[in-house]
């Protein structure tokens, strides 16, 4: 991944320590420290609220486009939606949950939680998804309502 680079370059071009942005998402600046430099993955929600706060777009955090925010993007994610979104990109690349999961390294039914809005997809495998489809990370976690791509 490459978000660890994005997220250093905006809090250091906006003034940030790394001690500021580790309060801002309520963990320690050990961990947040990890998160930056990609030792450990950042959970959606974290990356969500730093995306919301820097007013900057998953799809731009993940190089995946140029754009650094949409119109009317929606503060926050909705399991259900982003579950639905992540059937639809499924059945509209002709893609079984055992394929999904098998290209993703896990298991169905993980994947059918994840549909079914059981639980959020992880940060890991919504960037190996967009990265390899080219697909909206931002529209995929129902931040925004249209394709921007």
């Amino acid at each position: 991944m490459i978000y660890g680079e994005v997220l250093t370059a905006i809090r250091e071009r906006i003034g940030l320590s790394q001690i500021q942005v580790a309060k801002i998402l309520n963990i320690s600046n050990s961990l947040y420290a990890r998160y930056e430099k990609e030792i450990q993955i950042m959970p959606i929600k974290h990356l969500n609220t730093l995306c919301n706060y820097y007013n900057f777009s998953f799809d731009k955090m993940f190089n995946l486009t140029d754009v650094k925010n949409y119109n009317n993007i929606k503060k926050v994610i909705d399991k259900k939606i982003a579950g639905e979104r992540l059937k639809s990109f499924r059945k509209d690349y002709k893609i079984t949950q055992v394929d999904l999961a098998n290209f993703l390294n896990t298991s169905h039914s993980v994947i059918a939680a994840y549909e079914s809005g059981k639980t959020l997809i992880t940060t890991s495998f919504l960037y190996a998804i967009c990265k390899t489809y080219k697909v909206s990370a931002d529209y995929l976690l129902g931040r925004i309502d249209k394709k921007p791509f």
